[in-house]
């Protein structure tokens, strides 16, 4: 018998990552995985170099969220994890696919230092963890660590690889370690029968949907029930765009929250009942609202509201299903979702009569207006920070599934750095394999949520990433400036002073410009998104701007209130 050839574990791992078709990782430094990234050179896997090992696990987030592949992050364990646990979180709460390779010290070091075990900190905030016992399991858990991240709800996998692991000789497997992808289950034929005799019934239904229908592959039945049969989709975080947001048939649901209401049966496709949805009570939701929840993980049925009917199952089987179903019954539509419209209307009435003056200070909406002429459909924009992302939400819309992410729902400020990061990695990987263009990348954060990392622009050269960055610089935290003001009439430790950001980007190769008038914004945003390499704009907003957001509910696309337990008037503010 011939002795199988032995290889470094480095390189078992590196074989393993291109097996499950890895094409860029994101790591910050070397030494913690020299002998991997010396094996991933020749296959032809990119490294992404990070300042931040947040932002390393931010940056296969926002790969995962851009691309609908795993997102791969390579960390030491003692120093990096701790530091990597804010993009941990994110990554987990925002449900994306995404495996954590963290190189453990020597055994012999844990009792010595009296340290605790290796990866007990990240237990309560991943969906996996593991540690492989010996080099000669290198594959298989790899293996594991992938299957992990993206069956069922996907989720952050977290594996432990002791450093030494990847020097040790061990034979690599026979054959490719790689775990078929796995759908959710099926609807059940009298689930379908009953979520079709719902519908028949119904009035005004609407769908709502999220990152679970986007992980199903759900936009094309969602465009179809929307286009064909009036049922208005109304998407929140990834769930934007499934159905293009042509405020028609296809909605966000920072804007279209106010026709909630007015629906009388509500079908949740793969999105959770939080506190941005008003735990789907009362009152964003009618009491009596007939409500349908889709969902693969059957813990979440009923979160925070009881339903009507429970569907453990795929978004899209479920939808597959539902429009077949409606087919069949030769059911004719609703003829339009005009009555998401009307409830709007006045909402929508006010969001346009702001910011329209160009000689006065810029007005958010400015920028957020310029995005939306601007950019073409198949964008991605990454949105950051708090009182900016109330305004964008107020006049840009998503038109295709992946076009848009924010920090959504763990809210972490500072997050959208390192998911542009990413972002930008999966698109020119994209854009390399159909041999095009990139496609259009923005990242428009506030002043606040963009001093947090801003750093990670030096990742951006490194790399050689396009994007166009918008820090909206209104010279404070604006949410918590306004919100003391409107309590005390004064602010205290909110006010950052309006710094010329845009010279971080400098330092860093950025073509970099101030835009302080409102008659220089959208010129300069075109000029900026016409390059072909990396620019920012510091664009210097009215501070007094948000004040409004604190008193007119027309205009608050993110009530930040706990609505349904609120100690107040139990429904402020109310949604306009």
């Amino acid at each position: 018998m011939t002795p199988t050839k032995t290889v470094k574990g480095g390189e078992i791992i590196a074989r393993c990552l291109q097996q499950h078709g890895v094409t860029t990782v994101f790591s910050l430094a070397g030494t913690a995985h020299t002998y991997l990234l010396e094996a991933l050179s020749p296959l032809g896997v990119g490294v992404v170099s990070t300042r931040h090992e947040t932002n390393t696990v931010l940056a296969a987030d926002g790969y995962a969220r851009a691309s609908g592949k795993v997102g791969v992050a390579l960390l030491k364990n003692d120093q990096g994890l701790p530091n990597a646990m804010t993009g941990i979180c994110t990554a987990n709460a925002a449900c994306s696919a995404v495996v954590v390779l963290s190189s453990l010290s020597p055994s012999s070091s844990i009792e010595c230092n009296g340290e605790f075990s290796e990866l007990d900190m990240v237990k309560p905030v991943a969906k996996w963890v593991r540690i492989v016992p010996s080099v000669e399991r290198l594959a298989e858990y790899v293996a594991m660590a992938f299957q992990q991240a993206q069956a069922g709800r996907p989720g952050v996998a977290v594996l432990g690889i002791p450093q030494e692991f990847q020097n040790f000789l061990a034979s690599p497997p026979e054959q490719a370690l790689v775990h078929p992808h796995m759908r959710g289950p099926a609807i059940g034929a009298e689930d379908a029968t009953a979520l079709i005799e719902l519908v028949l019934k119904a009035r005004r239904p609407m769908i709502l949907s999220g990152g679970g229908a986007l992980a199903a592959g759900a936009a094309d039945v969602l465009r179809e029930l929307a286009s064909t049969f009036h049922i208005p989709v109304v998407g929140n975080s990834l769930g934007r765009g499934l159905a293009p947001e042509d405020n028609e048939v296809g909605f966000s649901w920072a804007l279209a929250q106010v026709a909630a209401r007015e629906a009388d049966l509500v079908i949740a496709a793969g999105i959770r009942m939080t506190q941005r949805l008003g735990y789907g009570l009362p009152p964003r939701f009618a009491k009596t609202a007939t409500f349908v929840q889709i969902d693969v993980h059957a813990e979440e049925i009923g979160r925070n509201r009881p339903v009507d009917l429970g569907i453990v199952a795929d978004a899209r089987s479920a939808l597959e299903a539902l429009s077949t179903g409606l087919k069949a019954r030769g059911f004719a539509g609703f003829g339009s979702a005009q009555w998401v419209n009307d409830a709007m209307a006045a909402r929508r009435a006010r969001i346009d009569e702001l910011g329209r003056d160009p000689h006065a200070e810029i007005h958010p909406y400015q920028i957020g207006r310029a995005l939306e002429d601007l950019l073409p459909a198949d964008a991605v924009v990454v949105g950051d920070g708090a009182d900016i992302l109330n305004w964008l939400h107020g006049v840009y819309f998503a038109k295709a599934p992946r076009g848009y992410m924010d920090h959504y729902p763990f809210g972490s400020m500072g997050v959208g750095t390192g998911l542009a990061l990413g972002a930008a990695a999966a698109l020119r990987d994209e854009a390399k394999a159909k041999g095009e263009a990139p496609r259009k990348l923005v990242l428009l954060t506030g002043d606040g949520a963009f001093g947090f990392y801003c750093g990670e622009l030096h990742s951006f050269e490194r790399a050689n990433l396009p994007i166009t960055i918008i820090v909206a610089n209104d010279g404070a935290w604006g949410t918590e400036h306004h919100g003391q003001l409107k309590a005390l009439g004064a602010s205290y430790n909110c006010l950052l002073g309006k710094s010329d950001y845009h010279l971080i980007g400098a330092a860093f190769g950025f073509d970099a410009e101030k835009v302080e008038t409102g008659a220089d914004l959208r010129g300069r945003l075109e000029a900026a998104l016409m390059r072909e390499a990396r620019s920012i704009l510091n664009v210097l907003t009215d501070t007094d701007a948000g004040r409004i957001r604190k008193t007119d509910p027309r205009v608050q696309t993110v009530a930040f209130e706990d609505l349904a337990s609120s100690l107040k008037t139990h429904s402020t503010p109310d949604i306009a």
